[in-house]
Protein backbone atom coordinates (compact mmCIF):
# COMPACT_ATOMS: atom_id res chain seq x y z
CA UNK A 1 0.00 0.00 0.00
CA UNK A 2 2.77 2.01 0.83
CA UNK A 3 4.35 1.82 -2.61
CA UNK A 4 0.89 2.71 -4.37
CA UNK A 5 1.05 5.98 -2.43
CA UNK A 6 4.07 6.73 -3.39
CA UNK A 7 3.25 6.52 -7.11
CA UNK A 8 0.76 8.26 -6.92
CA UNK A 9 2.18 11.26 -4.93
CA UNK A 10 5.39 10.73 -7.42
CA UNK A 11 2.52 11.09 -10.77
CA UNK A 12 0.76 14.18 -8.79
CA UNK A 13 4.05 16.19 -8.20
CA UNK A 14 5.14 15.71 -11.69
CA UNK A 15 1.38 16.72 -13.29
CA UNK A 16 1.88 19.89 -11.08
CA UNK A 17 4.85 20.95 -12.39
CA UNK A 18 3.91 20.17 -15.61
CA UNK A 19 1.05 22.03 -15.29
CA UNK A 20 2.66 24.64 -13.58
CA UNK A 21 4.77 24.64 -17.37
CA UNK A 22 2.42 24.41 -19.65
CA UNK A 23 0.30 27.65 -18.13
CA UNK A 24 3.68 29.45 -18.40
CA UNK A 25 4.87 28.79 -21.17
CA UNK A 26 1.03 29.70 -22.28
CA UNK A 27 1.01 33.20 -21.05
CA UNK A 28 4.66 33.78 -22.24
CA UNK A 29 2.72 32.68 -25.74
CA UNK A 30 0.15 35.65 -24.94
CA UNK A 31 2.64 38.39 -24.33
CA UNK A 32 4.54 37.67 -27.31
CA UNK A 33 1.62 37.58 -29.57
CA UNK A 34 0.83 40.80 -27.83
CA UNK A 35 4.51 42.26 -28.30
CA UNK A 36 4.52 41.12 -32.06
CA UNK A 37 1.06 43.16 -32.43
CA UNK A 38 2.52 45.95 -30.89
CA UNK A 39 5.24 46.16 -33.07
CA UNK A 40 3.77 45.93 -36.13
CA UNK A 41 1.51 48.85 -35.37
CA UNK A 42 4.44 51.38 -34.71
CA UNK A 43 6.01 49.79 -37.62
CA UNK A 44 2.53 50.59 -39.60
CA UNK A 45 2.53 54.06 -37.95
CA UNK A 46 6.36 54.67 -39.23
CA UNK A 47 5.87 53.80 -42.70
CA UNK A 48 2.66 55.91 -42.79
CA UNK A 49 4.13 58.99 -40.87
CA UNK A 50 6.99 59.07 -43.40
CA UNK A 51 9.26 59.28 -40.44
CA UNK A 52 12.63 57.42 -41.41
CA UNK A 53 14.77 57.92 -38.48
CA UNK A 54 16.22 55.21 -36.56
Amino acid sequence: MNILLLIVAIIAIVLLFTGGFVSALNWLLWVGIILLVLAIIVWLVRLISGRRSV
